[in-house]
């Protein structure tokens, strides 16, 4: 036995089985395989079915536009152990159908496959399709904006018209689908809407009957602005002098322009609101003039518009005239009772009243109301301030600013 093994030939075989061994060890490893009787592994064929395989399609797709390409189609393999690993042609193999040789119409293709080993059999499903071609189109469409939950938006609020940014989409088709076309629409939302806002929508391309249609559009989504305008209600605007004028000045007449506010809000805030009074400072006019006053916002009002208004102030230089034996009204006396006047006695007193002439002009003793107002004094003397009501763009000078007077028990006299 010593010198068989000493023998350098039979040492060489040995060397080469150990090899051969050891080869088909490793590259048989984690592969299906059947065993001889004697145990030794055999070269097998090995079948897979491989899911979901994405289809290509090659034509003139600037011209052109297919349909009856399906996304996905099964491929079974059918090959050595050795080269058909199911994970390494899941990634490799591309399935795609040959069309840029075929001119617009309806067509039978078999769908073909590569980077593929030759040693492999390879078996589409489906082998062959029917494809469309169609000549490709573009036209623009305008986006229509439909509102869902119309009847939800917070009460009170109005919905305006909706700003679409692009207002016109290109879309790109088959000319066939191009001509259904019956809609292009964005949808929003109003849901609890209860101010202006912005949204993105995506366009959706419909047919006569609401049916989806294949197309391109460009863009694909749009901006929407939706106006949300909150109650609102017009009021009245009256101007508070401040200040004094310019000695020697009377004003002949303020115009606001505009002479109407509208407010907006919370509808029981603006439902309190009658009117709007802005401030004008008479230091600033020495002539003609037109000022630019702003226009205070009222408490708990979200917005008021116009946010300012003009005024235009007419002055003349200002006259004086007196009003002579003008009768002091009382106000507010219980019929129980008797006033009589103490200072001045008559009743009675004279009125100095300024202002432009052609307000003096319409200036009367008829609308020059004299009063005190005596409603909550009891039987006594008083002294009681002495008011005047009169036409506006006028001032006046009192004799007295108080009067005196008695109030008895109309029984006592």
């Amino acid at each position: 036995m010593d010198r068989f093994l000493d023998n350098r030939w039979v040492t060489r075989i040995i060397a080469l089985m150990l090899a051969l061994l050891l080869f088909a060890s490793v590259s048989f490893e984690n592969q299906p395989a059947s065993k001889s009787p004697s145990g030794f592994p055999l070269f097998t064929d090995y079948t897979e079915t491989l899911t979901e395989i994405p289809v290509n399609a090659y034509y003139d797709e600037e011209n052109l536009v297919v349909s009856g390409v399906p996304q996905f189609v099964n491929v079974t393999i059918n090959g050595p152990s050795g080269v058909t690993k199911k994970e390494g042609l899941q990634k490799e193999i591309e399935v795609y159908a040959d069309l840029s040789q075929l001119t617009v119409g309806t067509h039978k293709v078999k769908l073909q496959y590569r980077n593929v080993s030759e040693k492999i059999n390879v078996k589409i499903d489906p082998a062959e399709i029917t494809v469309v071609l169609q000549e490709k189109v573009t036209k623009e469409f305008p986006v229509e904006v439909d509102f869902v939950n119309r009847d939800q938006i917070e009460d009170g609020y109005t919905v305006k018209d909706p700003v679409v940014s692009p207002k016109v989409v290109k879309i790109t088709g088959a000319i066939e689908e191009i001509d259904r076309i019956a809609l292009v629409k964005a949808v929003v939302d109003l849901k609890g809407a209860k101010e202006t806002f912005q949204q993105e929508s995506r366009v959706a391309v419909y047919d006569k009957n609401q049916n989806v249609l294949s197309v391109t559009v460009d863009p694909t989504v749009v901006e929407i602005t939706v106006p949300i305008e909150s109650p609102n209600k017009k009021v009245s605007f009256a101007l508070k002098q401040t200040g004094q004028l310019a000695a020697g000045l009377s004003i002949i007449s303020m115009t606001p322009v505009p002479n109407e506010i509208t407010i907006f809000g919370p509808k029981e805030v603006i439902d309190e609101i009658d009117s709007i009074d802005g401030e004008l400072d008479l230091g600033k006019i020495s002539e003609d003039t037109t000022l630019e006053l702003k226009v205070p916002i009222p408490k708990g009002v979200t917005k008021v518009t116009p946010e300012t208004i003009q005024v235009e102030v007419d002055v003349e230089e200002e006259i004086s005239e007196t009003f002579s034996d003008l009768s002091i009204r009382s106000l507010g006396l219980g019929q129980q009772f008797t006033l009589t006047f103490l200072n001045p006695e008559t009743g009675t007193l004279s009125l100095q009243v300024s202002g432009a002439p052609s307000v003096l002009e319409g200036t009367s003793p008829t609308n020059l109301d004299v009063f005190i107002d005596v409603t909550d004094l009891g039987i006594g003397e008083h002294d009681v301030d002495i008011k005047v009501n009169g036409p506006q763009n006028v001032t006046w000078a009192l004799p007295l600013e108080k009067a005196r007077i008695r109030i008895t028990d109309s029984e006592d006299n």
